[in-house]
């Protein structure tokens, strides 16, 4: 079996209940463990708690578990619904628990923990090629990374090209090599991991492509097009540049028809717009359209819990979304606390693992 794939689940299909052997990965495997078997019928919410208990992960509200269906399509695992039902296929499963929701200020998450797995999420975001920099931000970033798992700079340890040894990004050259390398050396002695992860983060999130996620479309013109949702707003991508970039309070509506997505946006002095963009298929076009919705939520109303299980809502686009509006208009702010406000524990034990990426990227 792939390093990539999780063996989640494997049952006799007369039985009521499910008996599930987890490996859990976020950048490199975080535990493998058996879990109580559980009933057939056990909502997606049961597992994301149960996975968020084995990480000791109270602010869980940025996370998900994503998984892909027999037709190569990703969906997120909703909160509400059977989680059998939603996989549609045999086991082994492919899934993944990843970063759903990116902090706008990573610096503010109450927890280590937290702020680490969002670290090991960027972390690989970057490697992917996701997040995109200039080549003096891309030797900070993979100094950073390099001073949280290794330490301080040691010649007795660390020998000329010793940095070469890491994968941060999918590729580079010998002198970014060594600017890393030199960074490491004279500029980040005596940060600890904890540190270094934050200022990682800190990095990170002033970066244009921080937190995209991309969807594959294409634009009216039959140009190959990313599309994305920010904590900032929308963005699209061509190429390696953003050529579109619609703040959250200036989207009015996301629609979806078939395979033709519709972000409708209201800027200064009145200026409406409808960007229209057409994806690989509908099922791509609806999980584009349901990811915009949760974006849009979960960043324009911090106070209210917006997760998938909104997606319970019934009908047509139209009508789900008037239903999502109206959600929020009946519950304003307010309602909910301030994500990890009431945590009052102890701090949280880490267990930090050093990792060597695969080529294959997972859900």
């Amino acid at each position: 079996m792939k390093p990539w794939q999780l063996p989640l689940a494997a049952w006799d299909p007369g039985s009521e209940e499910v008996v599930v052997s987890l490996a859990l990965f976020m950048t490199h495997v975080v535990g493998t463990y058996s879990l109580p078997a559980f009933r057939r019928d056990a909502k997606g919410q049961y597992l994301f708690d149960l996975l968020c208990h084995h990480l000791n992960l109270l602010e869980k509200d940025y996370f998900g578990i994503r998984f892909v269906d027999p037709d190569k399509q990703r969906h997120w695992l909703e909160f509400t619904k059977s989680v059998v039902k939603q996989l549609r296929s045999q086991p082994p499963f492919t899934m993944c628990f990843r970063v759903k929701f990116y902090p706008a200020d990573p610096a503010a998450l109450k927890e280590e923990i937290t702020r680490y797995l969002v670290f090991l999420q960027i972390k690989r975001d970057l490697y992917h090629g996701r997040l995109l920099c200039k080549t003096s931000d891309a030797a900070l970033l993979a100094a950073y990374i390099l001073q949280a798992e290794i330490g301080d700079y040691d010649p007795g340890k660390h020998p000329e090209g010793y940095s070469s040894k890491f994968q941060f990004f999918p590729k580079h050259s010998e002198k970014l090599e060594r600017k890393i390398a030199e960074i490491h050396r004279t500029e980040l002695s005596g940060q600890t991991p904890a540190t270094s992860e934050l200022n990682f983060l800190r990095k990170a999130q002033t970066l244009e492509t921080y937190g995209v996620d991309p969807h594959p479309c294409k634009d009216v013109s039959g140009n190959a097009a990313f599309l994305a949702f920010t904590p900032f707003g929308f963005v699209v991508l061509q190429g390696n540049k953003r050529v579109h970039f619609i703040k959250w309070n200036e989207v009015t509506k996301l629609k979806f028809e078939g395979k033709t997505f519709y972000l409708y946006v209201s800027q200064k002095e009145e200026k409406k717009i409808i960007l229209t963009y057409f994806a690989p298929t509908p099922e791509a076009c609806k999980h584009l359209w349901k990811c915009g919705i949760e974006n849009q939520a979960f960043y324009n109303y911090p106070d209210i819990h917006m997760d998938s299980q909104m997606l319970g809502l019934e009908g047509t686009p139209e009508v789900k979304q008037s239903q999502l509006h109206s959600f929020i208009e009946k519950n304003g702010r307010g309602k909910r606390p301030d994500r990890g406000t009431l945590l009052t524990r102890d701090l949280a034990e880490i267990q930090r693992v050093a990792f060597s990426y695969s080529a294959s990227p997972w859900p």
